[in-house]
This record gives structure tokens, sequence and C-alpha cells, in this order.
């Protein structure tokens, strides 16, 4: 059997956020695991998942320049994984947001949870401009429809901590012969019956294992077509 190894992060606190979806999403995916039984609209019609085991690692990540990358990092040294997906919130998002782009700025007059104000810093002098995503977001996408999950591309993660650790995590990703990584930011949790603003816990859940179990297919039977960056 074929084992694939997948990091999920999220960062650990939002000021006024008393659940934090990027938590408790990385946490259940491994309380549950990811049933790739549910990935995809043909059911696995093409066998492509036979023999195939998903162990998802996730790790909490503090909201700071400075110690984000260097605490994925570790998680990463430590589950060597074939896959990692970071996640976020992003507050104004009424469904998830996929972002294609990791560009190299630091710059918001908010500080981080150390208190560090970073203002127009590039994440590396020496980097390029900007990274893209290694997810295949055509396909996931497609299996959010399916899942009647809302969802929209978005062309960067900001220029706060979380597009500076997609920046980091690409860059890191650029070195390695094949691992897959990517950012996904993700709505508030919406308690209402009737959302308002935002998904359920169930839903952001959901898109989640979509979100892995549509890595893991790219993961075995690549395909250019699935990566979405227009």
């Amino acid at each position: 059997m074929q084992q694939l190894n997948v990091v999920i992060s999220g960062f650990d606190h939002y000021d006024g956020v008393n659940v934090n979806p990027a938590v408790e999403v990385p946490k259940a995916l491994v309380e549950r695991g990811v049933d790739l039984a549910r990935v995809g609209a043909d059911a696995d019609a093409d066998g492509v998942f036979d023999d195939v085991r998903v162990n998802v690692h996730a790790v909490s990540i503090p909201v700071s320049f400075g110690k984000a990358w260097p605490t994925l990092r570790e998680a990463i040294d430590a589950a060597k994984p074939d896959i990692v997906i970071a996640t976020g919130l992003k507050h104004t998002a009424r469904g998830v947001m996929l972002e294609r782009c990791a560009t190299n700025l630091m710059d918001s007059p908010r500080p981080d949870a150390e208190n560090v104000v970073a203002r127009r810093t590039p994440i590396n002098p020496d980097g390029p401009a900007a990274y893209w995503t290694r997810l295949p977001l055509r396909a996931i996408l497609k299996d959010f429809t399916r899942d009647h999950i809302a969802a929209s591309l978005s062309s960067d993660a900001g220029t706060f901590v979380c597009n500076s650790l997609f920046y980091r995590l690409m860059e890191w990703t650029s070195t390695q012969q094949r691992v897959l990584s990517g950012f996904v930011s993700l709505p508030l949790i919406d308690h209402h019956d009737k959302f308002r603003h935002g998904l359920s816990l169930e839903q952001l859940i959901a898109a989640g294992r979509d979100v892995v179990g549509e890595t893991v297919r790219y993961y075995l039977e690549p395909s250019s077509g699935d990566i979405l960056i227009d």
C-alpha cells in the first residue's frame, strides 16, 4: 500500500474569533481521516486511489512574521510530507478562497502576534516576485460545486502573515523534487441555520477533505489542466 503524508497547518489565534476554522479543520481531518472514496464526482471510477493511504498531520502556527515559517518547517521536517496545505482565516470571505499566488511582500499597518509591523518589506530580497500555487484548483473547485461549498479564486493572500507563510512554503517547495503545496483561506464559521456570512464547520471540514483528496489525486496522476491560475 502506498503511504502519502500530508501536513495541514492553520494559524492558532485571531483576535475576536472564538471558533477558529484554521484550527478546527486541520484537527478534524486528523481525527476523522480523509475518505478518498468521497473525493471526485466519479467516486474514483478510474481506481487511482486503490491501495493508497493518507496520513494527515496538523500543526498550529503563530500569527508571527518571524515564527510562522520556522514552526511549519519543523513540522515538515518531522513528517516528511508529500503534500503541504497551509490554511488561514479571511474575515471578509463568504466562502473558501483558493489562493493562486504568493507575493514577495510584507506590508501591513496591523501588528502580528509579537507586535511586529512590517511595511513595504520584501520577504526575501533575493527571491522572485511571486510563486504560483501547486494545488489542483480546477479539480478542487469542481468538488466544491458538487458539495455545495461556496468558493472562489483569490489572486493572492494579501501582504500579512498568511502571505508571508505562503511565500516561504512555496520557496521551500521549489527546492523539492516532488512535493505539492499551497494556501487556502477559510471564512468565519457561521453558526446560523441560514448562513449569513461564512460557512458551517461541517462544510469547511468537507472543503478540507476535498482539497486534500484532489491534491492526492493530482500527486498520483498529474495533469496540467488541473492547475488553474488564470
